[in-house]
């Protein structure tokens, strides 16, 4: 072998070697996902990262928050909400509606030169049409309407009339949920199931131009019959996890960072935005988080372990070691964002009252000796009910001297939310996500009770599918009422009636109330929340 030929054959497997090297390094840096961003370009387009993915945007079939907030901005409906308020306001009407002294015919003008993305005319057609449509195709929210209206019928080309089948004074809210938007005739039709989950054809600001498994683009409506946007266009950016949106909005691969992140990501966001690094934008929500208890298991059944339960519940400490702050206690099963809210049990109970809980579990029997012992579930996926579930044990175990003892368990979601109606769990963590901001929404799927008596509570209705079993012919009567009460007046008195019933019963002890948390990079404008926490895309300009 002579030295050149040996360095010809090594030359030879060197070249081979960097060849598959450069080959590997193309395929690694080609494969490997990188975040988008707008920013740097220039062209007015705005990136907004979230790990919320939608399952559908069909209006009909379109029931959480992730599917709920692209509709929301792609379309328009009757009503809508005063920025910063629960006030509504009309949208595609143009007056709020008139309503016949029976309280069940709403007649409803329409706005004229309106058209949809396929070019089709908005009209009172199009508007029964898209109503008849939400109903009949029995999508998940259908029940919000099937269960209240009778018929939407055109009484005009521009003039809307809908029957209820009994007086419900909150359905102007109602016809402000996102779902129940206009959609064009042309391209969708009326049947069980008929739904078209990819695209989306209404009459709003944006039109959709791409929906992929990681990714949607909005283009601006050029025909929209309202105030253009603010900004050239949208993308919105589904990362995989909170870990993934925190870090890619911290490298600046996003403009704005909505939808979720745990904590303390939040904390730390937020303690940057304070030395000027970015924006931070809280807002307050409607989100309210309850502890369910079950009136018909032991010692539930007794109304002196609920109201004990309602004394030593410390929300400040729950506050404060679950939320780092980013919550507010909650003293009503209605939010403080409704003018109907009352802290009735802040002025009944208090927070960490544990003298008060020990006197009322000691009249009802019980001591350190024969404790009062209650379990408590919450769903495993929930990081936040999971911490709540573990503060509430270490509270009890601290501050009642055994009087009073919390077990907690988790368990899978699937499970948790199948076994509720059952019956099976004496005490539940529960949050809601509210599908119109009316209080009636935050009383009536909870309290109400269709079926039932007081020997054995609950057997069907809203108390029996939120886990309490509550029944009470006075809050029967009382709901009843405030729904077909069409003065406001007379209708807050009810509610607070209707709250105060819900301190001295106890069937669910509110917990806490949602601080929700948009991050904004600098020399972004327009960053805001809807009052049902949408993010509101038309307003953000760079």
């Amino acid at each position: 072998m002579t030295w050149f030929s040996f360095s010809v054959k090594r030359w030879g497997r060197m070249t081979k070697f960097l060849s598959l090297f450069c080959l590997c390094l193309f395929l690694v840096t080609s494969c490997t996902p990188r975040p988008q961003t707008n920013s740097p370009t220039g062209n007015g387009r705005i990136t907004i990262g979230t790990t919320s993915k939608p399952r559908t945007l069909d209006p009909a079939d379109a029931y959480e928050l992730a599917s709920l907030g692209l509709v929301f901005n792609m379309s328009d409906r009757l009503y809508t909400y005063e920025p910063g308020s629960t006030a509504i306001k009309p949208q595609l009407a143009t007056a709020l509606p008139k309503v016949s002294e029976n309280g069940v015919i709403y007649t409803i003008p329409l706005r004229q030169g309106v058209v949809f993305h396929d070019g089709t005319p908005f009209n009172a057609q199009a508007m029964a049409f898209s109503i008849q449509r939400f109903i009949q195709n029995k999508g998940k929210p259908s029940f919000l309407l099937a269960d209240i209206v009778e018929s939407a019928k055109a009484t005009g080309e521009n003039e809307l009339t809908i029957k209820l089948k009994k007086p419900f004074a909150a359905f102007p809210s109602l016809l402000a949920f996102s779902g129940v938007c206009a959609v064009s005739p042309k391209a969708y039709e009326i049947g069980e199931g008929k739904f078209k989950p990819n695209i989306f054809v209404g009459t709003g600001p944006y039109k959709l131009t791409n929906l992929g498994p990681a990714s949607v683009q909005f283009d601006v409506f050029d025909k929209y019959w309202g105030e253009k946007p603010a900004n050239n266009g949208i993308n919105v950016q589904i990362l995989s996890s909170g870990v993934n949106l925190y870090n890619a909005f911290r490298k600046k691969a996003v403009d704005v960072a909505y939808l979720s992140m745990d904590p303390d990501q939040i904390r730390s966001l937020e303690e940057k935005a304070k030395k000027g690094d970015w924006q931070a934008i809280p807002n307050q929500g409607s989100v309210m988080s309850y502890m369910a208890i079950n009136r018909n298991q032991k010692p539930l059944d007794n109304p002196a372990v609920r109201q004990a339960i309602a004394s030593m519940i410390d929300r400040l400490q729950i506050k404060e070691r679950v939320w780092y702050g980013q919550a507010d206690p909650a003293y009503s099963m209605i939010p403080t964002t409704l003018d109907v809210y009352k802290p009735v049990f802040q002025k009944a109970y208090g927070d960490g009252n544990t003298e008060k809980a020990k006197q009322l579990l000691t009249s009802a029997g019980f001591s350190k000796s024969n404790p009062a012992k209650v379990e408590i579930w919450y769903p495993s996926s929930s990081p936040t009910r999971s911490l709540a579930a573990i503060v509430l044990k270490a509270l009890a175990k601290k501050t009642m001297d055994g009087i009073l003892q919390f077990e907690v368990i988790a368990v899978d979601s699937t499970t948790f939310f199948q076994q509720i109606p059952k019956g099976l769990y004496p005490a539940i963590l529960l949050d809601w996500y509210p599908d119109f901001l009316d209080a009636d929404n935050y009383i009536q799927p909870f309290l109400s009770c269709d079926k039932g008596s007081i020997e054995k509570g609950c057997q069907d209705g809203g108390s029996q599918s939120q886990g309490s079993f509550y029944y009470s012919d006075r809050m029967n009567k009382l709901i009843d009422q405030q729904r077909q009460e069409q003065n406001p007046e007379v209708r807050n008195k009810i509610f607070a009636e209707i709250q105060n019933l819900v301190a001295t019963d106890v069937p669910y002890v509110p917990l806490w109330q949602s601080k929700d948390f948009v991050f904004a990079q600098k020399g972004m404008s327009g960053v805001q929340l809807d009052p049902t926490q949408n993010l509101v895309y038309k307003t953000i300009r760079m």
